[in-house]
Parts: C-alpha cells; structure tokens; sequence
C-alpha cells in the first residue's frame, strides 16, 4: 500500500456487518450462535445476548435500561426502540451506523450481565 493510500485510509473503520458482530460475539466465552425468531443469535448460558432483525441491519441487543437511556439521547440515529420492545431490557441498533468498538463494549457488557460464574471466571475484568 503507498504512503498516499495509507494516509486516506488512516483514522477510518471498516463497516459493521452482521460477520462483524458475529466474531464480537463468538469470541466472548460460551457464547452460541443459534436461530430466534428465523434469524441469527447469540446466547449465553441459556440467555439471549442479541439478534439479528429480519432487515438485516438492526441487531436486538440486551441492555441495562439506564444504559439505553443514555444511548438513545447520545445517538438516535443509530440507536432506537420500538414499542414492541418498550417494557423490556434491550436496545434496537443499525450496525450500519455503530463503530465496532461501541457494539464491542455492548456485548462484552451484555456478556457480563447474561453470563453464569464459571464463565465470567474465565475473563476477569480489567
């Protein structure tokens, strides 16, 4: 790659895709890939982490609600809710719009949350 290149490409991250958000997910301990609703998720222990919508662009995502309080005043545009999901611990979110980083913090803290002991054992806090 030349200088020229680099130099435009420095500072910018790829897109999150659903693949993306696949090895975010599959790389926390214990965590499954499996179908809800006819459309891909990850659980822990038995507890749904996230999921994928059927548009293929907005993750459900579990969530503290003070949390996704914060979320949805901060970044509407990438985080919403419908009223479907009023009444429940989750956040709606377009992966077209989040950084991996964010959606990385998301399910390590969905992960925390959902995780039984021995698992949480396995990736002590820092």
């Amino acid at each position: 790659m030349s200088a020229k290149a680099s130099s435009k490409t420095r500072g910018k991250s790829a897109p999150v895709t659903f693949g993306t958000a696949r090895g975010i997910a599959l790389a926390l301990p214990g965590v499954e890939e499996y179908t809800c609703y006819g459309t891909p998720a990850f659980r822990v222990g038995r507890k749904l982490m996230a999921r994928l919508r059927e548009d293929g662009d907005t993750l459900v995502m579990k969530i503290e609600d003070s949390r996704r309080e914060l979320l949805l005043q901060v970044d509407p545009e990438t985080y919403f809710m419908e009223d479907h999901y009023r009444g429940y611990p989750v956040v709606l979110l377009r992966l077209s719009r989040i950084k991996a980083d964010s959606l990385t913090r998301l399910f390590e803290d969905a992960w925390r949350r959902l995780a039984p002991k021995r698992l949480l054992a396995m990736r002590p806090q820092d």
